[in-house]
């Protein structure tokens, strides 16, 4: 059979003995039969989707497992695993289902950073309820009812635990680094986000989880849950895209390629590609827009979201009547390369 995903990591419980997140240094999408089957007759897998807690002796067999299978990297975790005393999990999805373990829904968010599959390209449902709210420290994760007593006892003993924040989602950069990216405040990327190779995130550059960006692009404003941004596209300074947690419903609110979103403007529905919106303006999905022709000419006012996904589009707010135009625009944006050149 084909089975979604499989992935050995380690984990942190709370008191309660509870796994409260999990990292994996390489998930594998679509694993063999064959891979699956040999790690199924060392951690005891039956079938379904199932986090199975394993030993450091049967880390130490799938050492030998991955290596037979020409993965080099699980291996060579594996090995070192064996010899840990931290709690050692295998997550084997035979389906792409609503994760129902923290240790799954961990998974699927690695498995969007690792650009192994995109944004709205796994079941994520119900992931909200799943995690719990972490105090993400220098020492690790700590489960937020366990915080003050675990800072007094850093105290008690010399030390300060810093808090860098409090959240159900961590950054991304504690548990991958895409390669040929560039962000310049890791704590604005949470785990989960899609950082498509060749983007640069400036300082107020914002990526949620389940969003991103497809390949090169510049993020200097916000890209929220869901949304998805085309490459060569710029997302200006203080720049807002409505995702599907901040009022946008179930619609997929996605940027194309070579668009430009200026500076502080902001949009509620899709935008195609070779499109700009200039600085300052916000247009939602109900947003009346005045079309005009190329000669400036006045055509029909419609709705924004009756433009959703057509290309070539220019939005502008008209200083003296105050209304929002749009005209054809067949001019795209061109990403500064030497921005780029050194991801």
């Amino acid at each position: 059979m084909a089975y979604f995903s499989l992935a050995l990591g380690t984990a942190t419980k709370n008191r309660d003995n509870k796994i409260i997140e999990a990292f994996f240094p390489n998930p594998v999408l679509e694993p063999s039969d064959n891979l699956v089957t040999a790690i199924a007759s060392i951690v005891k897998y039956s079938n379904g989707n199932e986090t199975l807690e394993i030993t450091p002796e049967q880390s130490s067999e799938l050492a030998s497992t991955f290596e037979m299978h020409g993965d080099k990297l699980n291996a060579s975790f594996a090995a070192k695993a064996s010899q840990s005393d931290k709690p050692l999990v295998v997550v084997i999805l035979a389906t792409d289902e609503k994760p129902t373990s923290v240790a799954e829904g961990y998974l699927k968010l690695q498995l969007i950073s690792n650009r192994l599959v995109k944004p709205h390209g796994t079941v994520l449902d119900g992931i909200f309820g799943l995690l719990h709210n972490i105090a993400w420290t220098n020492e690790g994760p700590i489960d937020l009812p366990e915080l003050a007593e675990r800072q007094i006892d850093a105290r008690l003993a010399g030390r300060v635990l810093s808090v860098d924040c409090v959240d159900k989602f961590p950054k991304m950069v504690d548990y991958i680094v895409p390669s040929g990216v560039r962000i310049a405040d890791t704590s604005r990327v949470r785990l989960g986000a899609h950082v498509g190779e060749g983007t640069t995130v400036m300082h107020e550059g914002f990526i949620n989880f389940n969003a991103g960006t497809q390949g090169a692009s510049m993020v200097e404003g916000r890209i929220s849950a869901g949304v998805v941004v085309g490459s060569h596209s710029d997302i200006g300074g203080g720049a807002s895209i409505m995702g599907t947690l901040s009022g946008g419903g179930k619609v997929v609110i996605s940027i194309g390629e070579s668009s430009l979103l200026g500076a502080n403007a902001g949009i509620g529905f899709p935008l195609g590609d070779r499109c700009t919106v200039e600085a300052g303006l916000y247009i939602t999905e109900g947003s009346k827009v005045q079309m005009l022709d190329s000669n400036g000419q006045e055509v029909e006012t419609v709705k924004a979201r009756e433009l959703a996904g057509v290309s070539d589009l220019l939005f502008r707010r008209n200083s003296i009547t105050g209304r929002i135009e749009c005209l054809a625009n067949k001019t795209a944006v061109e990403l500064n390369s030497e921005l780029h050149s050194n991801n």
